[in-house]
């Protein structure tokens, strides 16, 4: 049986589409022409329209 596709997945894959095709806007406006900018705006509405994606891992650092 197909699984069925998460409401996140769903919403990245539309915005990384409109990436693709040139057509995504970032909030300013302005064309979106870097492909890590394009995903932080996936993952951004993808959260908005209520997708459970965990946020970004912070990095621990060590002291010596």
């Amino acid at each position: 049986m197909a699984k069925k596709k998460s409401r996140g997945r769903r919403k990245v894959k539309k915005v990384m589409g409109e990436y693709k095709r040139g057509s995504l806007r970032s909030s300013s406006g302005r064309k979106v022409r870097k492909r890590k900018q394009a995903v932080a705006i996936a993952l951004s509405e993808a959260r908005k329209s209520g997708a459970r994606i965990p946020r970004k891992g912070r990095r621990k650092t060590r002291s010596r």
